[in-house]
């Protein structure tokens, strides 16, 4: 079940407990345990979802961020102050 490396250990035995009690309370359902890293999804139609989600995120964020950098500015200048 478990390779030489104990990283890999505690989440099979984690799945076999689940799936065991699972079994128990005459459940169907299923806990599955992957060792990738991230997912990978292979659909094209996630990946551009996430990639347009992500996008959509930072044209917001970037839109957000002048206005903050002009009041500074504006408020610095009211109350005259330099910066040494």
């Amino acid at each position: 079940m478990c390779s030489s490396e104990p990283i890999n250990c505690f989440p099979v035995l984690l799945n076999i407990i689940s799936n065991t009690f699972l079994r128990l309370l005459n459940s169907t359902a299923r806990i599955r345990v992957w060792s990738e890293l991230f997912y990978r999804a292979e659909n094209p139609d996630i990946k551009n979802y996430i990639f347009y989600n992500c996008l959509s995120y930072l044209l917001i964020l970037a839109a957000g961020l002048p206005p903050l950098f002009a009041v500074s500015s504006t408020e610095d200048y009211k109350v005259k102050s330099t910066s040494c």
